[in-house]
């Protein structure tokens, strides 16, 4: 099994997962944040919805300056929207990388804001890095949706509020 199709497989477990825990937004409490230096849901949401589009980035160029693109979300104003955006930012994910081949993994891929550099990677391990982002900011939305008091789905196998996974 080359590359590119070990990491189409683990998109399309990791998507199950996101899916799940996206659905779980309510549509009331977008603009709700635990802690005043923490993001909104709207914004983590967002953000988690718009991860699976870094892997075309990833192919299609050889790095992302913050300093020259700046940061502009999408603005999203309820779960159907989120999930719908979601969507269309996998299917986008998903036809690049069915579309590259495991040579394409190899060039080196820059992360940085001017002068400092956040991360030079070759684009394969900025893949990986882009699904463990995805998870590690899915693991914070949980965190939110816990503290609202909304169940948590299962992710790798039962979760407190379901058992039965």
């Amino acid at each position: 099994m080359s590359i590119i199709q070990m990491l189409l497989i683990e998109m399309e477990q990791e998507a199950k997962t996101t899916r799940n825990m996206l659905g779980r937004v309510p549509d009331d409490k977008y603009d709700w944040q635990p802690h005043e230096k923490s993001m909104t849901i709207r914004s983590l949401a967002t953000h988690i919805a718009e991860l699976p589009t870094w892997i075309t980035l990833v192919l299609t160029t050889d790095g992302l300056d913050f300093a020259t693109a700046p940061y502009a979300p999408v603005s999203i104003n309820n779960t159907a929207e989120l999930l719908d955006f979601f969507e269309q930012s996998l299917a986008d994910g998903k036809a690049s990388l069915s579309q590259a081949t495991d040579e394409q993994l190899e060039p080196i891929w820059t992360l940085r804001n001017g002068e400092e550099i956040y991360s030079k990677t070759t684009k394969g391990e900025m893949i990986r890095i882009t699904f463990s982002q995805i998870v590690h900011h899915r693991a914070q939305l949980g965190v939110y949706l816990r503290l609202l008091n909304i169940p948590i789905p299962g992710s790798y196998g039962p979760s407190a509020d379901e058992p039965n996974f």
